[in-house]
């Protein structure tokens, strides 16, 4: 596909950007690259590819949540920069 100065024109309008005469060129080039880039990726056999979405097997590195007591309630108290009935007190910012 070949992208004209008109279509980088009409994405920088889009994106709320104001292009130089030489970065339009500029783009215009690089954009027409990168879409002949992608049409011979699209020209390959992928008929016998399962789809993936990455590279290598993912699997889930979290830990599992368990409720738990805590310790000691005082001592996390003390870190909060202002306290009401036990609990950490925070401004209001919504009215």
């Amino acid at each position: 596909m070949k992208v004209t100065i008109k279509d980088v024109e009409h994405v920088a309008i889009l994106a709320r950007l104001g292009l130089t005469e030489d970065e339009k060129k500029k783009f215009t080039e690089q954009l027409s690259r990168i879409l002949g880039y992608a049409e011979t990726i699209n020209q390959l056999d992928t008929k016998n590819t399962a789809p993936t979405s990455h590279a290598i097997p993912m699997k889930n590195v979290f830990r599992e949540d368990k409720a738990a007591a805590c310790e000691d309630l005082k001592e996390i108290i003390a870190n909060a920069p202002a306290e009401e009935s036990n609990m950490f007190s925070v401004p209001k910012i919504m009215e």
